[in-house]
Parts: structure tokens; C-alpha cells; sequence
């Protein structure tokens, strides 16, 4: 983990000094700012492998920073927040953000997740895999997704679902194997946040291919697939 550098944005001092201690015990680089402001300069000017953004900062909030980067960047981002509100939790989901922990967290427990997600992040890089349908084509070692000719910006955390349910045409899968597939860790039974990805996938995506994003009630989800629709 030594090469990796985590940018952590938070206006609590007590909060960052203790995250800091903890992630460069594990030998991560911890940049940190403590206003969405300073945290964009430093996102630009270190290009951080993970961001740990928190929701309620002064100024520039934690969701504003968030629409920011995802502008630019698909890198990794776990926001921080203080409330156990579901609608924030949602709403970062939505954003782009591949992870949420609420405060107050457990240290071991936050270095956990940020390891699953930089490990993955690896994982798919050194493994390039295209997997194309009717007017569909998902490049996972890119991080791109063209539908029906055009490019779409898709979120990190969206285009690996995507990819995964692809990957396994016709086979269902229950929310929690989706967390535990493409997250790569339990989410503590909160199988909203595979509920709200998969609704921002087909509004993208609509529903009227050879393919589509199916519920099967009581169940999960499912990539159902034409046999004309496979290339």
C-alpha cells in the first residue's frame, strides 16, 4: 500500500489526525485539507488514489466537491458523514461516490474498506476484458461504457455493477451477493445502495435493447439477454 496516496477532506482536526495515524500505519501518503476548496487544489495537484470526502464542510460541501471531481475523474471516493440520514447516503451513491461510512466509525473498520476498494480498483486494471452487446460495449480495463454509439459517463461504482451483471448474462443475483461481488465487503444489509445504482443504470441505459437490467421480485437483479443480442 506504500504507493498509494489517500486525500482525505474533513474540517474536524481530531477526526483527520486520527484517520492519518491509522492509514500511515498502513503505509499510505494522507494528504488532508479541511475545506472543499483546499481539497481541490489538492486533489489536482497530487492526484490522490483514493479521495475520503466528508458531506458537512464549510463553504464548499462535501457534495458540491463530489459533482467536481467526478467531472474529471473516476477515482475512488468514500464519503465521510455525520448523519445517518438515508437521503444523504443516496444522494452520494448517485453522485459517483463507490462507498459511504458513517460517523462515528471504526478506524480498522475504515481501512478495511479503503484497501477493498483501491485492491479492486487494481484488480481490474490489470485485467482487460470487453464485453459487447447490441449497442452496448463495456471496456472494465478503460473504465468506459459506449451505448448505441455513444460514450456514457458512468460513475466507477455503476460501470462494475454493470459490468458484472453483463458478465453473467441471464443469471440472478440477490442484492447481497451484488455487494459482496462488486463491492468486494458486506454493507451491513443495506441493499438500497444496489437499488439506487441499478436505477440510475436504466435511466441511462432505458429499455428497449435485446438486453436489459431485469428485477426478478423477491430475488435481485439480472442482465436478461436475447440470443440475438450476445456478440
Amino acid at each position: 500500500m506504500a504507493n498509494n496516496t489517500i486525500l482525505l477532506m474533513d474540517d474536524d482536526e481530531n477526526i483527520c489526525k486520527v484517520i492519518r495515524l491509522y492509514l500511515e500505519k498502513e503505509g499510505m501518503n494522507v494528504q488532508v485539507a479541511h475545506d472543499g476548496a483546499a481539497g481541490l487544489e489538492l486533489f489536482h495537484k497530487e492526484t490522490p488514489n483514493l479521495v475520503l470526502l466528508d458531506i458537512m464542510m464549510p463553504g464548499m460541501d462535501g457534495i458540491e466537491v463530489i459533482k467536481q471531481i467526478r467531472k474529471e475523474s473516476s477515482v475512488p471516493v468514500i464519503m465521510l458523514t455525520a448523519k445517518g440520514d438515508t437521503i444523504d447516503k443516496v444522494l452520494a451513491l448517485e453522485l459517483g461516490a463507490d462507498d459511504y461510512i458513517v460517523k462515528p466509525f471504526e478506524p480498522k473498520e475504515l481501512t478495511a474498506r479503503i484497501k477493498a476498494v483501491i485492491r479492486r480498483t487494481e484488480t481490474v486494471t490489470e485485467e482487460p476484458s470487453t464485453i459487447k452487446y447490441d449497442n452496448l460495449e463495456i471496456s472494465i480495463s478503460e473504465y468506459t461504457v459506449e451505448y448505441c454509439g455513444k460514450k456514457l459517463e458512468l460513475p466507477p461504482k455503476e460501470l462494475e455493477l454493470l459490468y458484472f451483471l453483463a458478465s453473467h448474462p441471464n443469471k440472478v443475483f440477490t442484492r447481497e451477493q451484488l455487494l459482496q461481488k462488486v463491492w468486494e465487503f458486506d454493507f451491513y444489509g443495506d441493499s438500497r445502495t444496489i437499488d439506487v445504482h441499478i436505477k440510475r443504470l436504466r435511466e441511462k441505459l432505458g429499455d428497449d435493447q435485446s438486453w436489459h437490467i431485469k428485477t426478478v421480485w423477491g430475488v435481485g437483479y439480472k442482465f436478461e439477454v436475447d440470443e440475438s443480442g450476445v456478440k
